[in-house]
């Protein structure tokens, strides 16, 4: 057996044993490597970025001074949160939608932030 024959095997018992969860993080994975997207794991505080995948949560968040809408982006491999200040709410910005969202990597209470992305919302499937 050749060792490119021993990694399709591999490669097919592990999609056989894997979980759902797993299986939708290694599709969202291919999805955002497909549209040119960097992985979220990759991404550093201070970098111009465009990452893509799924929203999970979607949150109004009151603030006496500034409301803001906070969307956590999934891309299979990391959560970004997506912060638009000033909103309360954005047509197409729900969960369970796809897109892609750019702009500059923030860190907030060790979580990747990019605060008013510019975003495309993908067509729903």
């Amino acid at each position: 057996m050749t060792t490119e024959e021993r990694t399709g095997l591999r490669k097919f018992f592990d999609r056989l044993t894997a979980t759902d969860s797993e299986l939708d993080a290694q599709h969202l994975q291919r999805e955002s490597a497909k549209c040119g997207a960097m992985p979220a794991t990759a991404c550093t505080r201070g970098q111009v970025v465009s990452v893509s995948g799924r929203l999970r949560t979607v949150a109004y968040t009151p603030r006496t001074n500034l409301p803001t809408l906070e969307a956590d982006l999934w891309d299979g491999s990391d959560v970004v949160t997506l912060v638009f200040l000033g909103r309360r709410s954005i047509a197409g910005i729900e969960p369970g939608r796809q897109l892609t969202a750019k702009g500059r990597i923030a860190i907030r209470d060790d979580r990747k932030v990019i605060y008013n992305p510019y975003y495309e919302l993908e067509a729903p499937r």
